[in-house]
């Protein structure tokens, strides 16, 4: 060895790694070896993430030698997944071939690991882009009612939240940016989601339990509402949007924008919505008659307004910033009306007379990232949030009963540098959500519920099969000191519609009994799942978890009238004799969930199909049951829920008791997905979804939505794009003891939109049809179904901009 080859040795010695580092240099094109723009290269187990130019050419620098991973994405396309082997200090060249997939593929961001929808073996999807823009509604379990097993319980247009495989409530986690919204959706129908489809950037859905990812609370699904409210870079973009709908004269206003500097990130957003009381076919027949005009639901009206501001400082190894947002919203609530008040005056529905809520909430969200790529660790994700809400209903000018929900979490993900080709890491999850409630409908007392979490995920890719591992366990308590235990006059009906003698009760029923409940619950969750790419552009998918879940405040806890669902709530802490309450003796269990997922797809060409089938059982499931008795709701409320049994005799101040208890019940079905590419202009999509939900040893759950299936036609060219979308949904006759059947119905939608520039902007003129038909169509699902039909045929015009 000469000198210099000796001095060349010992500089390379002493050199760092990432001078020598090697690069991967290559080019993305399509099956007619055209070149793709803007598809995105990740660099699996690492930071490193890199777009492709208008050549189609990328190049990932700053490699070491060994096995590399990488995940090549582009809209339109199937992603596809290459190992490339880096050896003896040499660059590496290679191109890549992106085939044709007529369903969208984009990445889920609700989780540390990598999912979508057809590559993980949990199923999720997500509603993003010009899909979003068009279905996006004024409440959340409207806009994503069209996606496969996702229905809404469309509560008169003004409080909607998703249905996810016959569950919601409690069992399904709404979160932002994925962190809890922390509102009290899930204590009644009747109680709006605190967040905003018009400025989101993408809404995603995990169907089945997410208890992994996000707790004991997910484990129906997870709907997470992801936005740019804390900028992951300074890039100036942004969109604004202008719309009116004719059913209820809506007005709609939006705008989101992001902007900065090299170092700091700037973000703004706000919106703006206001509208009547929505129209309903007019031969539908509304039970509600008298206090509807026509063909009017009354009290659906709606006036909300929000903005958010963000900045993040931006850095080599990744960002943090922090976001400030202000969500007000002012809607009614149909069939809670104070009957008493409304003969006294000549104006049935009068201000004054209507029941409205007051909602107002104050979110702060921290969000972080910072990438190490060290021997062991590759990143840290945190996500810390602090929201204050409170939601008042507003009775005659006067505050009647009022919600509040102060909620602090903190999550923080730990992902390691790749090890034996696993790729993942362990995550901590801090939650406590003080909640409470005061007035004459306040049916649950104060509480406190506190969680602290460990998960681990893992996956790895062995030859043609994807594994994915991951384990969670909880620590939930429920704190509550001041627990009511009343002395209620509850009491039945004769079959001839007389009440009981109960005048000695009743003046015997101020006695409160007053005590402190606290529990302490572990939930334990394992998941396990494989994909199985068996040959070019089909898989296999097999996901099998058992999840937990704590029991929630409201379930335990409650007692007293919930005007929402037309009940008079008891919960599990207590049992009934005799018309008499105490507490229970029963142990509080864990609800406890065992789900087997089987997902077959086809990935790539012009056809692309997705279909799953689950099984879920769930022990401990807890549920509500008609007791037979009634009890004073204290107003007479004017609910017209089918809980209400006719009689001769006016019993419109009294509700039915229902008591919180456990059953083991079973919920399978199945979801489908067609999506056939027929020119480059033309495509059809088909879909079905199905969920049988019944107790274990007979009987149906309540308000389980019914079969369905539908098309879309599509049609998009450079400029104009055309949509009609035909859904069926089927009779419901699966119903529990205290429902009644449901007829089936077909609704009919469209849009279209043309495209242009104007100065230098680009703008969308679109309009949309909905209910073209004019069907009258009643949600199952929904506790107002008799008196809340969905809107009648309704034409939206609007403009939207982007810059």
């Amino acid at each position: 060895m000469n000198n210099i080859s000796k001095i060349a040795v010992v500089i390379a010695t002493l050199l760092p790694a990432s001078v020598l580092a090697q690069s991967i240099k290559g080019v993305v094109l399509n099956n007619q070896g055209k070149a793709i723009a803007n598809a995105t290269v990740d660099l699996e187990g690492s930071d490193q993430k890199v777009t492709t130019n208008d050549k189609g050419e990328f190049e990932i620098s700053g490699l070491n030698n060994g096995l590399k991973e990488l995940h090549i994405s582009a809209p339109g396309y199937a992603h596809l997944h290459r190992d490339i082997t880096l050896a003896n200090d040499q660059d590496h060249s290679a191109t890549f071939n992106l085939k044709r997939s007529p369903i969208e593929v984009i990445d889920v961001e609700a989780t540390p690991i990598h999912m979508s929808a057809m590559e993980s073996a949990s199923p999720v999807s997500v509603l993003s882009g010009e899909q979003l823009r068009r279905q996006q509604a004024s409440t959340l379990g409207d806009s994503l009612e069209k996606l496969p097993g996702v229905n809404t319980n469309f509560h008169a247009k003004v409080a909607s939240t998703p249905v996810i495989r016959g569950l919601s409530g409690p069992r399904v986690l709404i979160t932002q940016n994925g962190l809890d919204v922390s509102d009290v959706s899930r204590v009644g129908p009747d109680h709006s989601v605190a967040s905003e489809a018009s400025t989101a950037k993408q809404i995603e859905v995990l169907r089945g339990p997410a208890t992994l990812f996000y707790g004991s609370g997910a484990i129906g699904g997870v709907v997470n509402v992801v936005d740019s409210r804390v900028p992951t870079d300074s890039t100036t973009r942004g969109e604004w949007n202008l719309e009116h709908n004719s059913v209820d004269e809506q007005k709609t206003a939006s705008f989101n924008a992001t902007t900065g500097t090299d170092s700091f990130a700037f973000y703004a957003d706000a919106f703006w919505r206001e509208s009547d009381d929505y129209r309903v076919p007019v031969a539908a027949n509304i039970e509600d008659i008298e206090h509807n005009d026509d063909d009017i639901v009354a009290n659906s009206n709606e006036d909300s307004d929000g903005f958010t501001l963000g900045t993040s400082y931006l850095f080599e190894q990744g960002y943090i910033g922090v976001a400030v947002e202000q969500f007000n919203r002012q809607y009614g609530i149909p069939g809670h009306t104070h009957g008493e008040e409304e003969h006294d005056h000549e104006e049935e529905h009068s201000e004054e007379e209507a029941v409205f809520a007051d909602l107002d909430q104050t979110k702060v969200q921290l969000l972080g990232e910072y990438n190490i790529d060290s021997e062991w660790l590759s990143k840290i994700n945190l996500r810390a949030g602090h929201t204050d809400y409170e939601h008042a209903e507003i009775e005659h000018g006067a505050v009647g009963t009022t919600f509040k929900n102060e909620t602090n979490e903190l999550r923080v993900d730990i992902l390691h540098s790749q090890f034996d080709e696993w790729n993942g890491g362990i995550s901590f999850h801090y939650k406590k959500s003080d909640v409470e409630a005061q007035g004459s409908e306040a049916f649950t007392p104060p509480s406190i519920t506190e969680s602290i979490a460990f998960a681990m995920m893992e996956e790895k890719h062995f030859g043609d099969f994807l594994v994915q591992l991951g384990g969670r366990v909880e620590r939930v308590t429920i704190d509550a000191n001041n627990v009511l235990l009343p002395e209620i006059d509850a009491h039945t009906h004769d079959e001839g519609g007389d009440e009981h003698d109960h005048d000695h009760e009743h003046e015997e029923s101020n006695y409160t009994r007053v005590f402190d409940v606290a529990q302490e619950f572990t939930p334990v969750s394992l998941s396990t799942g494989v994909v199985w790419d068996f040959t070019p552009g089909y898989n296999l998918g097999l996901s099998v978890s058992r999840s937990e879940r704590a029991p929630s405040a409201s379930e335990l806890l409650s007692f007293g009238p919930h005007i929402g669902t037309g009940t008079y709530e008891v919960g599990a802490l207590f049992d009934t004799h005799d018309g008499h309450f105490e507490l229970s003796n029963k142990a509080i269990d864990l609800e406890t969930a065992n789900n087997i997922e089987l997902t077959f797809r086809k990935t790539e060409g012009d056809i692309g199909f997705i279909f799953n089938a689950f099984y879920n059982q769930v022990d401990n499931y807890y549920y509500q049951i008609n007791t037979g008795l009634y009890a004073e709701s204290g107003h007479d409320h004017d609910h017209g829920d089918e809980h209400n049994h006719e009689d001769e005799h006016d019993h419109s101040s009294e509700l039915p008791v229902y008591l919180f208890k456990t059953d083991d019940v079973v919920l399978h079905g199945f979801e489908a997905q067609v999506a056939w590419q027929l020119t480059d202009e033309f495509k059809v999509d088909l879909f079905s979804d199905y969920v049988r939900a019944r107790l274990k040893d007979g009987g149906d759950l309540p308000r389980t939505p019914p079969l369905r299936f539908g098309t879309e036609f599509s049609y998009q060219t450079e400029n104009l794009t055309a949509n009609i979308h035909v859904t069926r949904y089927q009779e419901q006759d699966r119903i529990a003891q205290e429902e009644t059947k449901t007829d089936g119905y077909t609704l009919v939608d469209a849009s279209i939109s043309y495209d242009l520039s104007v100065l230098n902007q680009d703008l969308s003129l679109y309009l949309k049809g909905t209910n073209l038909t004019d069907t009258e169509a009643r949600v199952h699902s929904s506790f107002l179904k008799n008196i809340a039909p969905r809107p009648g045929r309704s034409f939206a015009v609007g403009i939207r901009g982007y810059f």
